[in-house]
């Protein structure tokens, strides 16, 4: 059976829910400053009822094995473009990985962007998650920008 890419509905939402907590559970390794306990990265429903963003799901056999989203958002004044396609709640369960289905989902937000007349593509990515790198990299998006922290609580100023 082939898979194919549609807009996720609300009934999609217990399996979309899943694939939130295996998203934090594999970025929380990544990311010290991720909450203890449940954690809720998107409000799902406002995604989908927004018209300036839309969530998308790869089916095989009645079966979802991946997600994204797009949403356009205002970009800094200075930049060359007003707006970004923003795009997010890239997923696909650890059993289903390396099938190409981020592709399907990232062609299918890329071109929602592109018929919404958005240019400029962003998304945000841990530096120590190489495979989601390179997954971004096939579709042509390129490093651009460190986003550094730290956490001063216990040093001496």
């Amino acid at each position: 059976m082939n898979p194919i890419v549609r807009k996720a509905k609300p009934e999609d939402f217990p399996v979309l829910m899943e694939f939130m907590k295996g998203l934090v559970d594999a970025e929380r390794p990544m990311d010290p400053t991720i909450k203890d306990g449940n954690v809720v990265y998107y409000d799902l429903s406002e995604i989908m009822k927004n018209e300036d963003s839309d969530l998308y799901v790869v089916e095989l056999s009645n079966e979802l094995v991946a997600s994204g989203y797009a949403k356009i958002k205002e970009d800094r004044p200075y930049l060359k473009h007003d707006k970004q396609g923003y795009l997010g709640f890239m997923f696909v369960p650890e059993k289903h990985r390396g099938k190409g289905y981020n592709k399907l989902i990232m062609d299918v937000l890329l071109k929602w962007c592109k018929a919404r007349n958005i240019d400029e593509i962003r998304l945000d990515v841990y530096e120590d998650n190489p495979s989601a790198i390179r997954a971004y990299e096939k579709v042509g998006l390129k490093k651009h920008l460190i986003n550094m922290r730290m956490n001063i609580k216990d040093i001496d100023l």
